[in-house]
């Protein structure tokens, strides 16, 4: 018996990250000691006494039970009261606020919400793939927005077509940037808000990066631009902040109208988080700046390594501002795979091509500060040998 997947399954390219693991499994079966600088999946453990909360969480009958999609409202609280402190920016709990099972449910239903088959999305090039794939999931059409080094990794906004504009539905942002590492600026920022206020676009800002931050330079919400709460969303994750990948827990805030519409999809297709995780999660943000400064200070002595050592080594990259990741263009004569497949085969280093992040990404590569310093340096010296 032969059953055919759905046309929409069958169109999706591989899913980046599935390859790289694909690629690393056939490595270690060949006996190769592999440093593994490709996920950006953080190696050091959530903080104890958010341990300890979901540990207390987990023994309340209470929680064993369904939650709600859109989050306890304690949570909400929690992220609301978050959002004041860290940005300045007053959200309604009830009404701006929506637990997201990890923002990648959230990036990935938004579209099923909003999108009819004619819309576009515009999708920044190089970029996370689930912004186009829930594209595509929703039958809109991605639309991608190149960003080259020439624009400082910025999209340009004046140069998309007005036949495209005119059938645009949705803008994804993603601000510090991955792959490229770029941090967005008060002027982009709200040169966006006014674009897609003036095209009545709906604005979806990723910001899973923004509390990993190097040299005190803090980077900002959208949601801080005057006007923004007219037409954005800003997605947000504990996965990176707080060491919680795993834990898959996330929120979306801003705009009620778009918060509304997501809510309608989740309601249909999911039962929310496990309300222990959600218990844990507000002790998570209540976290003393202490403790994150500390994990910020790891990530930044990692990438003080890295980059210098690249530097050292001869290859062309960009000493990130925020992010966990490095951005670095391949050495002339390689493709961004030909380079990541050298580097795996010749130096047992697994990094992320950059054309797995879209076209414009050809030329680099990606690496994650996820692993210890003595590996990131063992790295460099076995990327040094097999150059």
């Amino acid at each position: 018996m032969r059953f055919e997947l759905a046309e929409r399954v069958k169109n999706l390219p591989p899913y980046l990250f599935a390859r790289i693991d694909s690629m690393k499994a056939e490595a270690v079966k060949r006996g190769m000691d592999i440093i593994d600088l490709s996920i950006g999946d953080p190696d050091i453990p959530t903080p104890g006494h958010i341990v300890e909360a979901m540990r207390e969480a987990v023994k309340k009958p209470e929680n064993h039970r369904y939650p709600s999609y859109e989050g306890m409202p304690s949570f909400r609280e929690a992220v609301s009261e978050w959002y004041r402190r860290r940005f300045g920016v007053n959200l309604d709990p009830e009404r701006e606020v929506l637990s997201l099972i990890g923002s990648k449910e959230g990036i990935g239903h938004i579209s099923l919400a909003f999108v009819n088959p004619s819309d576009v999305v515009l999708c920044p090039s190089p970029g996370y793939p689930v912004y186009h794939i829930g594209t595509l999931f929703a039958g809109g059409h991605p639309h991608f927005l190149p960003l080259i080094e020439e624009n400082d990794f910025f999209p340009d906004l004046d140069s998309i077509p007005e036949e495209i504009l005119s059938r645009t539905k949705m803008l994804f942002l993603n601000y510090p940037n991955n792959p490229t590492t770029q941090v967005a600026t008060e002027e982009f920022f709200r040169k966006a808000v006014d674009f897609a206020s003036k095209h009545n676009i709906i604005l979806c800002h990723d910001a899973a990066y923004s509390e990993i931050y190097f040299d005190n330079n803090r980077p900002i919400s959208i949601l801080q631009i005057e006007g923004a709460k007219e037409v954005a969303v800003e997605f947000h994750s504990l996965s990176k902040t707080y060491n919680m990948t795993g834990w898959r827990i996330g929120f979306v805030v801003g705009n009620e109208e778009v918060i509304k519409g997501l809510g309608k999809i989740k309601t249909n297709l999911d039962s929310g988080v496990f309300q222990a995780i959600q218990e844990a999660s507000i002790v998570a943000l209540k976290t003393e700046d202490s403790i994150l400064s500390s994990l910020r200070q790891t990530y930044q002595q990692r990438r003080d390594l890295l980059y210098k050592g690249l530097k050292e080594i001869g290859l062309d990259v960009k000493r990130p501002l925020a992010t966990f990741y490095l951005w670095a263009k391949v050495p002339e004569g390689f493709t961004s795979e030909e380079f990541t497949i050298h580097l795996l085969q010749k130096a047992g280093v697994l990094t992320t091509p950059g054309n797995g992040f879209g076209e414009p990404g050809e030329g680099y590569i990606r690496f994650a500060l996820t692993t210890s310093l003595q590996r990131i340096e063992e790295a460099v010296q076995r990327i040094k040998e097999s150059l």
